[in-house]
This record gives C-alpha cells, sequence and structure tokens, in this order.
C-alpha cells in the first residue's frame, strides 16, 4: 500500500450521520461538498450511505466540512477541534501517518494509521501547499544527512506530485518509499541522495514500469526532536 491510499477506521453509521450533520450545518449542498473534495456526486452518497473514506479524502473532506478528523471518522472530541479560527492564525490539524520513508536503501512500513495530529498555522501550510492534501511521516535511514536526519519528521503535501528537478519527494518504487531528490529524464527519474555514500537510483517511467514508480508528494518541511 502506497502513502497514496492511506485507510482509516471508524464506526460507519457514526461516520456518516456525522458527516451528513455537518454538511447541513454548514448549508452545502452534496454538489459543493462533491466539488470541494475534488470527488463525484455518488461518491458523497456513498459516503453519506456509509462507506468510509479513504486517507487523503479523508483528510479533504475534513477541511471543506471545517471539522476535526478525529471527530468525523471517530467522534472523538468536537466538530471544531480540527481547524481552529483564533486570534493570531487559523489552525490546521495534520495527521502524523503511520509510516517511515526510508532515505538509505529503501523501505516498506506503510500501515496507513492516523497516529495522531499536529498543529500548524494555516497561513503557514497555505504558503507550503494545498493544506488537505499534507501529512506527515517520519524518515529511515541516513542517505539524506545533513539535509535530513535519521527519525526527521517530514511534511509531504500529496497534491504536489509532477517533479520539479531538484526537489525532494516521498516516491513509491515498487513496494519501496523512498525520500529522494528527483530528477527527469526522458523516460526516466534519477533518485538522488545528498549522502554521496549512496548511488543514484534510476527508475524507468515507461512501459508496464509506469505503475510501479510513483511520485507520492513533495518535502515542503523538515521537523525534528532534540535529545
Amino acid at each position: 500500500m502506497s502513502t497514496t491510499a492511506l485507510s482509516v477506521s471508524g464506526g460507519h453509521d457514526g461516520f456518516s450521520a456525522r458527516l451528513r450533520r455537518r454538511r447541513l450545518q454548514l448549508d452545502l449542498r452534496k454538489q459543493e461538498l462533491a466539488a470541494r473534495v475534488g470527488v463525484s456526486l455518488t461518491t458523497i452518497q456513498q459516503y453519506e450511505n456509509g462507506q468510509m473514506p479513504k486517507g487523503e479524502y479523508a483528510i479533504r473532506l475534513s477541511e471543506a466540512l471545517r471539522c476535526s478528523l478525529d471527530w468525523l471518522l471517530a467522534g472523538k472530541g468536537d466538530a471544531d477541534g480540527g481547524i481552529l479560527d483564533t486570534s493570531e492564525a487559523r489552525l490546521v490539524m495534520v495527521p502524523m501517518v503511520e509510516a517511515r520513508l526510508s532515505a538509505g536503501t529503501g523501505s516498506f512500513e506503510t500501515g496507513g494509521e492516523i497516529l495522531r495530529h499536529y498543529a500548524f498555522r494555516w497561513d503557514f501550510l497555505h504558503r507550503k501547499g494545498n493544506p488537505a492534501r499534507m501529512a506527515l511521516l517520519r524518515v529511515s535511514g541516513d542517505s539524506m544527512q545533513p539535509r535530513i536526519l535519521h527519525n526527521d519528521v517530514v511534511l509531504i503535501d500529496q497534491s504536489q506530485s509532477e517533479p520539479v528537478p531538484g526537489r525532494i519527494y516521498a516516491v513509491g518504487v515498487e513496494d519501496m518509499v523512498y525520500l529522494k531528490i528527483v530528477n527527469a529524464m526522458p523516460g526516466r527519474l534519477i533518485l538522488s541522495s545528498v549522502n554521496p555514500d549512496y548511488a543514484p537510483i534510476e527508475a524507468e517511467t515507461g512501459g508496464q514500469l509506469a505503475d510501479l514508480v510513483r511520485i507520492i508528494g513533495r518535502a515542503v518541511w523538515v521537523g525534528r526532536e532534540l535529545d
């Protein structure tokens, strides 16, 4: 499973009731909500009939409904716990996903569970990209040192999936997930490390391999815990 299809759990009946109640509170028609989330009207109808959204669409849904993801999916807390309007700035709760992006030889440790949420200023996230498509992931490995260290947390914007030369992206290659500098050449991607001990990876993007190489999203911020 890639981080572009993260699953979340929660009571189906409670979720659909909360979704419909919140939509009506905001005086949104189903078609309007579908447009904001980027899905079809049929998908919104399916959600209100109990179908659970995949991870990235759950995030978009909570953003469109201006509510806490925990509240929407699991009934925890209150509806306004996810997006807060303060005197200083609007805050958005970004999910920390149970996945570790490898910055070394590659790893695939994506469980898809949302562990917790962290508050970021909406204006900061908006400058970086699309807040509704962002997730926090932890790095494993040393190939991006000294720029990104082992156990750092990176903020990935999944809306930025078209490679810009020299930028850092989360990249899925077959069933491995890497954090690499991406450069594109005709028919292939060059995935490079900062640490010179690691050789670049060349990944073909044509033919049958096109589905095996996925730009998951661009890394737009990194943070770390101090000892």
